[in-house]
């Protein structure tokens, strides 16, 4: 229970005897919390909240690891990160389940002989399963599940928010992790909220499983906290400024 809601409680159980001879001033303090009062953070304008853990801030790849085992070969460059076609997608080394994240991108400016899911792919993979999907959807046609700030091949974005091939975007997610029961099934699946350049395009959806290309998702495993995903598609999609809170 809630501390709001137990002090509706405990106005509720001094009614209506006791709260009749009550003024309203008092009242009004039923309801009113003392503490514990939240911690204080520094949130600075277009900065990192002082506790953020930051995963890239433009000079190494330090929280990365390549998902095929060793250091993260992806360029860095001029406080960018860039995918190394080939090299396979990169993992932080540290583990997370209920986040904010924070993670900046850009799609190459170049486009021509590019179209659809070839034009700028990439992914944000929650927990190394669950994709919000990364792509040039600036006039650049595809299924609309498999768009930029789709939850991929699950939920369309409420409103395509993209900006032109070569402009910086940004995506905040607010990502709760599912819950596994004592039968290893899923009893309460993940869901997320994500804001693509500052648009609410995912409000609070549920997320149905795992993503996968061919099929319907479903949760195959039960799972604890893991990794943030970055995907190599074959595309030189840049990022910076990534950071994330633990809300768990």
């Amino acid at each position: 229970m809630t501390r709001t809601m137990t002090a509706l409680c405990a106005l509720a159980l001094a009614a209506p005897a006791a709260a009749q001879e009550m003024t309203d001033e008092q009242r009004s303090t039923v309801t009113e919390l003392e503490g514990p009062k939240p911690e204080k953070i520094e949130a600075p304008a277009d900065g990192v909240p002082s506790d953020a853990t930051v995963l890239f801030g433009g000079d190494d790849l330090g929280a990365w690891e390549s998902v095929e085992g060793g250091e993260a070969q992806w360029h860095v460059e001029d406080g960018i990160m860039r995918v190394n076609r080939g090299t396979g997608a990169i993992r932080t080394t540290g583990d997370f389940c209920d986040v904010q994240l924070h993670v900046e991108w850009r799609a190459p400016e170049e486009t021509e002989g590019y179209d659809g899911q070839d034009r700028g792919n990439s992914g944000i993979f929650l927990q190394e399963r669950y994709e919000v999907q990364v792509l040039d959807s600036y006039d650049n046609p595809t299924y609309a599940n498999g768009q930029a700030a789709s939850i991929y091949k699950q939920h369309i974005p409420l409103v395509n928010a993209s900006r032109a091939p070569g402009e910086w975007q940004s995506y905040d997610i607010i990502y709760t992790a599912p819950e596994f029961g004592s039968d290893d099934r899923v009893s309460e699946p993940a869901r997320v909220t994500v804001m693509h350049n500052g648009v609410v395009v995912q409000n609070d959806v549920e997320i149905q499983g795992k993503t996968v290309w061919i099929g319907a998702p479903f949760y195959d495993e039960a799972h604890g906290c893991a990794p943030i995903m970055l995907q190599d598609h074959d595309a030189d999609v840049a990022y910076r400024n990534i950071w994330v809170r633990d809300l768990s």
